[in-house]
């Protein structure tokens, strides 16, 4: 539970940060911390249901998981605009409507996610 909540705080704030990184004009490190919030609120339902989630491998196989629990595309087109923002940060293309886009699908996703830890 510890650590649930560890990653759910982690990855709130690392939302914020992407966003006022976003307001502040670092594309890239706002593409960096949205990635890093979705990854996060992912480790979190992991962790809450007792789901292997140490490598970026095992967090898609918790995304198909729950994507195939929940009969729920939308958690994995969420998470996809995660990945899209950090193939932007390591590739080194950054447009900021693309970045802003991308983040306002991942507040989604994160707001989705967590409610299948805190909504059960």
């Amino acid at each position: 539970m510890q650590q649930t909540t560890s990653y759910r705080t982690q990855s709130r704030s690392l939302l914020e940060q992407a966003f006022r990184e976003l307001y502040a004009g670092d594309l890239r490190q706002a593409a960096e911390k949205g990635w890093d919030a979705a990854a996060h609120m992912v480790k979190a339902v992991a962790a809450e249901r007792g789901w292997p989630h140490d490598d970026r491998r095992l967090l898609y196989d918790v995304l198909s998981r729950l994507v195939n629990e929940l009969q729920d595309e939308e958690l994995r087109d969420g998470f996809n605009a995660a990945t899209f923002l950090l193939t932007l940060h390591k590739e080194d293309w950054l447009d900021r409507e693309w970045v802003a886009s991308s983040l306002g699908r991942v507040r989604t996703f994160v707001d989705a996610a967590e409610e299948l830890i805190c909504g059960r």
